[in-house]
C-alpha cells in the first residue's frame, strides 16, 4: 500500500461541536477515537474510515447503536475467525459525533493469505455446495427466533404477586421475569444478528469473485454488465409491494377504488368499506396481506422511528394508491422481468461466446451459477431481519419503556432511546430492587436530566454535516462489501474530494457516482430524503435520495431514475433500477445536497454521471 494522493481529516482532529461536551459517554467506550493511547491513535490514523450513511443517513441514538454492535461482530467474526476470507479480516467500527465510521482490515501478510485458502476452500465450498438446504435451515431458525419474539412477554410490576405464585410453588417474583425478559429480549435481537451474517459475507464473495474472474477475463467490461448477468431472479423483498399491487388490483375489481383512494385516513376508509360486503370482502384481504408482509420498515429497519406499514396503516395505504391510478389507467404496474431476463440472457450470450479456454467456460459457468444461486439471500434475509424483526424489536422495547415511565425514570416512551442498552438494564434493577423493597428508587432523580442533555447533543449532531471519510485513503480500494454495497472506491473518493474542493454547491454542475443501473435520461429532480415525502413524486421525475429501501419500491412506478447519496451496484436503489430496467447513479456522495427539486437533470446510468442541466 504506498501512499495515497487523497487526503482526508485526521480523526482526532475533527472539529468538537460546542455544547455536545461529554457525548462519548453516550455510546460504549470503545467507539470513540481516542488519542490517550499512542498506539490505538497511530492505529487509527493509518486506516482509512469512511461514514456509513448507506445505514446511518442520521446521528445514531445510545440505544439504537446495538444494531450497529451486532453486526460490527457479526460481519467480523465470520470473516476472519468462522470462513477465514483470505484477503481481509473484519470492520472496525468508530464514531464521530453521533456518526458511525467505518473501516476494513486487510490481511497484510502474503504468508497468512496463503494460510487462510485452505481452509476457507473448506469451509465455504462446504455452505455454496449445500447452499439451498442451509437456507432452508437459516428461514427455520429466523421464523423461530420472530416466534419467540412475538411470544416475548413484557409485565408491569404487580402492588402484590398472584396467589398463583406460593400455590403453585412458583419460587420467582415479576421482577425476576422482567429482567429476564428483557435480558431474552436483546439476547434474541443478538442472535438475530448472528444469523444475519451466516450467509451474507459468502453471499457477497460469491458476486465479487464472479465480479473479479469477469474483470480479468473480460479487462472492458462494465461494472454494471455483470450485475445485469445476475438479475432477473425474484426475492421475496418484492413480496410486500406485490402485495400492494395485489390490493389495488382487488380495490378496482371489487368496486371500491374510489373509497381507497379518497384520501382520507386509513381508519376513515376502514369504516366505510365496512359498510358494504365488497368493501369487507377488500379489508379481509388486506388483513392477510399484512402478517408478515406488512412488517416492512419505512426506513432503513436500523432506527427505532423507522415505522413499520403496522405502525401506520396510512402509509401502506399512500402507497397502494399510487397502483390504484395506474390499474385504472390501465397501465402496467408488473416490473418487466421478461425483458430484463432477456437483456440479461443476451449479456450473458455476449461475454459466453468470447471464451475459447474451455477451462475459462467452465470457470464463468461454476461461478455465474453460484452468483445467481447466492443472489436471492442477498435481498431476501433484509425482510427477515431489518424489517419484520426489528419491527417487532422496536415495540417490544416500547413495553419495557412503559415500565420504566411508570417509575418516572423517563418522561416519554420515546426518551428510552437516549440510553444504552446497558443503562436500561442499571435501571431496571433500580426499579425492580425498589419495588421489592417498598422503597423509592434513584432513577427519577438521574434520568430524566440526563435524557434531557443527551436530546440537546443529538439536535445539535444532526445540524453536523459529517466529512465523507477520514483517515489515511488506501492506494487501492479492494474490499469486497466495500466496493460492492456501499460503492466507496478510489474513483468515487476522488469525485467526493472534488465537490468538497468545490466549496460553493451552486458552482456544482455535475456529480459521478457509481454506474448501478444503464441508461441516459433527462427530467426534473425531486429530492426525498424521507419514504414520506415519495407521495410527491410526479410522473416521470427523477427520484434523488440519500438511500433507498424497499417500502420505496411504489416510488420507481412514477420514476424514469434514481440518484442517491450512498451505495454501490449491490445497494437497493442499484438492484430495483436493474429489474425495472431504469437508469440509476448511486453512491454520489452529495446528490441531495447538491441539487433541489425542480432542477432538470441528465442522468447516465452507463457512466455513472449526473448533470445539473438546468437549475
Amino acid at each position: 500500500m504506498g501512499e495515497s494522493k487523497l487526503k482526508f481529516p485526521d480523526p482526532h482532529e475533527v472539529e468538537k461541536i460546542p455544547g455536545t461536551e461529554g457525548w462519548e459517554r453516550m455510546f460504549p467506550y470503545q467507539y470513540p477515537f481516542v488519542t490517550d493511547d499512542p498506539e490505538r491513535e497511530q492505529y487509527e490514523k493509518g486506516m482509512f474510515w469512511f461514514y456509513d450513511g448507506l445505514h446511518y443517513p442520521e446521528p445514531i441514538y445510545p440505544f439504537d447503536i446495538i444494531w450497529d454492535e451486532a453486526w460490527y461482530l457479526a460481519l467480523s467474526q465470520f470473516n476472519t475467525r468462522i470462513f477465514a476470507v483470505p484477503p481481509v479480516y473484519g470492520v472496525d467500527h468508530r464514531i464521530i459525533n453521533g456518526y458511525i465510521y467505518i473501516s476494513p482490515v486487510p490481511v497484510t501478510d502474503p504468508a497468512e493469505i496463503e494460510a487462510r485458502v485452505g481452509h476457507f476452500m473448506e469451509r465455504a465450498g462446504y455452505y455454496y455446495e449445500n447452499w439451498n438446504k442451509l437456507e432452508g435451515q437459516w428461514v427455520k431458525k429466523l421464523e423461530g427466533i420472530i416466534s419467540d419474539l412475538e411470544a416475548l412477554k413484557i409485565d408491569p410490576l404487580p402492588e402484590l404477586e398472584d396467589k398463583s405464585v406460593v400455590m403453585e410453588g412458583l419460587g420467582k417474583s415479576k421482577g425476576y421475569d422482567l429482567l429476564h425478559a428483557y435480558d431474552k429480549l436483546i439476547d434474541l435481537g443478538l442472535l438475530c444478528w448472528q444469523y444475519h451474517f451466516e450467509f451474507l459475507n459468502l453471499g457477497y464473495a460469491a458476486y465479487v469473485t464472479f465480479l473479479d474472474f469477469c474483470q480479468k477475463t473480460f479487462p472492458d467490461v462494465p461494472l454494471q454488465r455483470v450485475t445485469q448477468m445476475v438479475s432477473g431472479i425474484d426475492v421475496i423483498m418484492y413480496r410486500p409491494d406485490e402485495e400492494l399491487k395485489k390490493l389495488a388490483r382487488a380495490a378496482v375489481d371489487l368496486g371500491v377504488d374510489d373509497i381507497v383512494n379518497s384520501g382520507k385516513k386509513f381508519v376513515e376508509v376502514k369504516a366505510e368499506l365496512e359498510n358494504s360486503p365488497n368493501g369487507k370482502e377488500w379489508l379481509q384481504a388486506f388483513e392477510k396481506a399484512r402478517y408478515p408482509w406488512f412488517w416492512t420498515s419505512t426506513g432503513t429497519g436500523w432506527y427505532h422511528h423507522d415505522k413499520s406499514w403496522n405502525d401506520d396503516l396510512d402509509i401502506p395505504l399512500a402507497s397502494l394508491c399510487i397502483y390504484v391510478d395506474k390499474v385504472k389507467a390501465g397501465k402496467p404496474i408488473e416490473r418487466p422481468m421478461d425483458d430484463v431476463i432477456k437483456e440479461r440472457d443476451r449479456i450473458t450470450d455476449e461475454y459466453r461466446a468470447l471464451l475459447h479456454d474451455e477451462e475459462a467456460k467452465a470457470g464463468f459457468e461454476q461461478l455465474l451459477g453460484t452468483a445467481r444461486t447466492v443472489f436471492p439471500y442477498v435481498e431476501n434475509h433484509l425482510f427477515y431481519v431489518e424489517h419484520w424483526f426489528h419491527s417487532v424489536f422496536w415495540n417490544k422495547m416500547r413495553e419495557v419503556a412503559a415500565i420504566l415511565k411508570d417509575y418516572g425514570f423517563i418522561e416519554e416512551i420515546e426518551d428510552v432511546w437516549y440510553l444504552k442498552r446497558a443503562e436500561i438494564k442499571e435501571a431496571l434493577w433500580d426499579v425492580v430492587t425498589a419495588w421489592a423493597t417498598g422503597v423509592k428508587p434513584r432513577g427519577p432523580q438521574v434520568w430524566p436530566q440526563e435524557i434531557a442533555w443527551r436530546k440537546g447533543v443529538m439536535d445539535k449532531f444532526r445540524e453536523w454535516t459529517p466529512p465523507a471519510a477520514v483517515g489515511t485513503a488506501p492506494e487501492v480500494i479492494q474490499e469486497p462489501f466495500t466496493v460492492v454495497l456501499w460503492g466507496v472506491t478510489n474513483d468515487s473518493l476522488k469525485a467526493w474530494a472534488e465537490v468538497d474542493a468545490a466549496g460553493d454547491p451552486d458552482s456544482v454542475n455535475q456529480l459521478t457516482g457509481f454506474a448501478g443501473s444503464p441508461g441516459v435520461v433527462e427530467g426534473k429532480a425531486r429530492v426525498c430524503r424521507t419514504v414520506a415525502e415519495i407521495g410527491q413524486l410526479q410522473e416521470g421525475e427523477i427520484l434523488v435520495a440519500p438511500t433507498t429501501s424497499p417500502s420505496w419500491a411504489p416510488a420507481f412506478q412514477k420514476i424514469q431514475a434514481a440518484v442517491t447519496d450512498v451505495g454501490g451496484v449491490m445497494c437497493h436503489a442499484a438492484i430495483v433500477c436493474r429489474e425495472y430496467g431504469m437508469p440509476a447513479v448511486v453512491g454520489t456522495g452529495h446528490g441531495t445536497s447538491i441539487i433541489k427539486t425542480g432542477m432538470t437533470l441528465k442522468v447516465d446510468g452507463g457512466t455513472g454521471k449526473v448533470i445539473i442541466v438546468e437549475r
